[in-house]
């Protein structure tokens, strides 16, 4: 699945603002609203997204 559909899903699912993702994911405050513009994150930084939000679905 696309990074930002994901991140998307997550953030309508579970309510959290998009500043707070990048906060907490990254300490990047602005990172999903960068992503909503086209923004193309470093492989680290996708991994580092991947392996939260799979943390995450694994607990739901």
């Amino acid at each position: 699945m696309h990074l930002v559909r994901r991140i998307e899903r997550h953030l309508r699912t579970s309510r959290t603002p998009p500043t707070r993702f990048g906060r907490e994911v990254v300490h990047d405050p602005r990172f999903v609203l960068d992503l909503r513009n086209g923004r193309e994150p470093r492989p680290a930084t996708i991994n580092r997204v991947v392996k939260y939000l799979d943390r995450l679905e694994s607990l739901l």
